[in-house]
């Protein structure tokens, strides 16, 4: 696992997540500050992260 720090597009704090190198994907997580959802994307290649996006979710 790879924590990984970012700021939340809702609150604009900083948030870590641990990610899984081995799969690619996206997902939805609550923030752990302001409790709201984030659409989390990621890209791994040779279990290195290449690609990383956190957007907002309208709720």
């Amino acid at each position: 696992m790879l924590e990984h720090f970012f700021s939340c597009p809702h609150c604009w704090e900083t948030i870590s997540m641990l990610l899984d190198p081995s799969v690619s994907t996206s997902y939805i997580e609550d923030c752990e500050v302001c409790c709201n959802p984030i659409q989390i994307s990621t890209q791994f290649e040779a279990n290195e992260l290449v690609s990383f996006q956190a957007e907002s979710i309208e709720q």
